[in-house]
């Protein structure tokens, strides 16, 4: 290309001006090592970089270019939202259809709050269970992510039930004192924490299938007994579908498994792509907002008729037919990863839900942070290189999803499988052999 740009000039002058080079710390490639390329520009299922390399796509923006890249009918809608005006700080029609939409999907959503990211939905969301309940105190999994807000920058302390400790410079242990941290899957630790601490406890947040561990399924009765206990003890139930939202034909994992969350999470899709969060529920919980309620929250952006139209052309794209078309896509890749590790003598197992992966170097599905972290997880680098040389673009991490989009097709899904085929091959023999 005539007009490349080269990606170690364009790095070095973001190093100069950018921090880490970067907006957000996965995309500097630190767990991978390297340099990342700086993307131009995406169409279907692919991207392209500055320097005209094409990849096949599997992060997909993290998870909301469900649709393909420069969906037509998206950017559509976005370009005649836009030519209205990019903003107006007032509500807007879109606002209106988005949320009846949304509401319509999960019978656990009666009202809905826009935000611009679903660090935001999360931290109104706990605002809210605060509130409503009178309580102070949080229970979060080890593993799971729900954004940067500072009670749930918390890792585990060194009891089994020890308030959580900050696990980043700048968060006050007062902040991150009222969050006990447990480990995912265990219904037992959940039991012994509202024993201990059940008159205190405001909520209970939970990544239903957890997915920023990889991607973990619940136990079965694991999220029931979350729901049970929250009930019993007078505690809000919040789930953070932000990655798992409108990935499946049930909408959420809440439908599948026809458990009622009081409060739940969501964002990635329902923008199409553009910068959103929501935080929905019950009408007597999300009623405590400002200004129906003495909660505040506010947010200039949010409700943003660009990201209304995107969200709106993106979810009537999602019919039973794209579901089924995503599942199918992501069954066959699924297999394909497997098979090909399996085949180079490596174990590899696979998890998924609807059109998202989760890859793991081991020969069990991990069931927690401790199990995940006990997985061969340094053999990812050497996979992930491998397969961005042979241009396919995975997560550059360990502990990330793999996406498709409906623009992956049969043909695009063989070639990554045959790519990963050769590059088993050579981690297995650089190895030395079978890793389990």
């Amino acid at each position: 290309m005539d007009d490349a740009i080269r990606t170690e000039e364009l790095y070095e002058r973001a190093c100069r001006v950018l921090v880490g080079g970067v907006n957000s710390p996965v995309r500097a490639w630190k767990s991978v090592g390297g340099t990342p390329p700086f993307i131009a520009s995406g169409l279907g299922a692919t991207i392209r970089d500055t320097e005209g390399h094409v990849y096949r796509d599997y992060v997909g923006s993290w998870g909301p270019m469900i649709l393909g890249h420069a969906d037509h009918d998206v950017a559509k809608a976005i370009a005649e939202a836009a030519s209205r005006s990019s903003s107006f700080g007032a509500t807007c029609p879109g606002e209106v259809e988005l949320a009846e939409i949304i509401c319509g999907k999960f019978p656990s959503i009666d009202m809905i709050r826009f935000t611009n990211s679903g660090t935001e939905a999360v931290m109104t969301a706990l605002r809210l269970a605060r509130a409503y309940t009178g309580r102070d105190k949080v229970i979060k999994f080890a593993g799971c992510y729900h954004g940067h807000s500072d009670a749930l920058l918390v890792s585990a302390g060194s009891g089994a039930l020890t308030l959580g400790v900050p696990n980043s410079s700048g968060v006050t242990p007062a902040a991150a004192g009222d969050t006990i941290v447990l480990p995912f899957n265990s219904s037992e630790a959940a039991a012994r924490a509202f024993d201990e601490f059940g008159g205190l406890i405001a909520a209970v947040i939970v990544e239903p299938w957890a997915g920023n561990m990889g991607l973990v399924p619940p136990l079965p009765g694991f999220l029931e007994t979350l729901r049970e206990a929250t009930k019993n003890h007078g505690a809000l139930l919040i789930f953070d579908e932000i990655i798992t939202g409108f990935r499946v034909p049930e909408f959420g994992v809440q439908n599948i498994l026809n458990i009622v969350p009081d409060l739940t999470c969501l964002g990635k899709i329902i923008g199409g792509g553009l910068p959103i969060g929501a935080v929905g529920g019950r009408e007597n919980v999300m009623g405590q907002l400002s200004p129906a309620g003495p909660v505040y929250q506010a947010g200039t952006l949010a409700g943003n008729p660009v990201v209304m139209a995107a969200g709106l052309a993106t979810l009537k794209k999602l019919t039973q037919t794209a579901y089924q078309k995503l599942d199918y896509a992501a069954s066959r890749l699924g297999t394909g990863l497997k098979r090909a590790g399996e085949a180079a003598g490596l174990a590899v197992s696979v998890s998924k839900l609807g059109s998202a992966l989760g890859l793991f170097f081991s020969s069990r599905l991990p069931l927690n942070l401790e199990s995940v972290q006990a997985t061969q997880a340094g053999l990812y680098p050497k996979f992930f290189h491998g397969m961005i040389g042979r241009g396919d673009y995975f997560a550059p991490s360990a502990f990330e999803a793999i996406f498709v989009s409906l623009e992956h097709t049969n043909e695009i899904i063989d070639e990554t499988i045959a790519n990963a085929e050769e590059v088993f091959r050579s981690i297995s023999e650089r190895s030395g052999g079978p890793n389990e």
